[in-house]
């Protein structure tokens, strides 16, 4: 969507902090030993006792509240009876509706006991996406995107998952500009337009560049043993910078 007012902004605004806090209440009451359907109940009712509803739910009839997704699962996870272990590295991400609009976040973080190298891609992928929405405004290319992304992968020592696309929000979950890839490419001439509203989501592995499709028609894997961390904030285009919509 393009922002119309100030009407436009705090709605993005108020369903964005819904879908942040959700976020931190998941990630403090994750425990070792609860499954991925205890966890998304959490969820489930906050996003119910704000007044939203879960986005995949209602758009594509997604069979849970959130998405969780561990260890080689990259996207897509579907809340089940796998339990949280330690040393998991979890990713929770959650999209929601209030009032029309919608916002889209995500998450990636490891449980006790620490494993130095996750730490690492999970703080190195935040930085990530910090640094590509610190470049952006209206007039900016929207393969600059792609270009900071594979930059920092680079730096970083690790690949990009290349068929992981941040898009457009804001009426719907997913709409124009659609599949703003993560890798550059020379033949996307788009710009970005003020008052655009769009997710910005590095997905950053440790050796994959494609997720594979699981046979529950859902989830997105790593086709090896590797990790991969997500990072993601729905966030306003200005003529300077954009407005983050989902922090608390």
């Amino acid at each position: 969507m393009t922002v119309g007012g100030k009407e436009d902004i705090e709605g993005l605004k108020k369903i964005g902090k819904i879908v942040a806090l959700t976020i931190s209440e998941m990630k403090r009451q994750t425990r070792i030993g609860m499954t991925t359907k205890e966890l998304d109940e959490i969820g489930g009712r906050f996003l119910k006792s704000h007044g939203a509803v879960s986005a995949p739910k209602v758009t594509y009839n997604f069979p849970g509240n959130t998405c969780i997704s561990i260890n080689q699962e990259v996207a897509h996870g579907i809340p089940g009876d796998r339990k949280i272990r330690e040393g998991d590295l979890i990713n929770i991400d959650v999209s929601a509706e209030l009032g029309g609009y919608f916002a889209d976040a995500g998450h990636s973080f490891q449980m006790p006991l620490f494993n130095p190298s996750l730490t690492r891609l999970c703080q190195h992928t935040y930085n990530t996406m910090m640094k590509v929405i610190s470049s952006l405004k209206a007039g900016v290319k929207v393969n600059e995107i792609g270009r900071i992304i594979q930059r920092e992968a680079r730096k970083g020592g690790y690949k990009v998952i290349m068929n992981l696309c941040s898009h457009g929000i804001g009426k719907s979950l997913h709409e124009a500009p659609e599949e703003i890839l993560p890798f550059y490419s020379k033949d996307d001439k788009r710009v970005l337009e003020e008052g655009s509203v769009i997710t910005i989501e590095p997905f950053l592995s440790t050796g994959a560049e494609y997720a594979v499709e699981s046979s529950d028609g859902w989830t997105l894997r790593l086709p090896d043993k590797g990790f991969c961390a997500q990072h993601e904030h729905t966030i306003i285009i200005t003529r300077d910078q954009p407005i983050i919509t989902t922090i608390a």
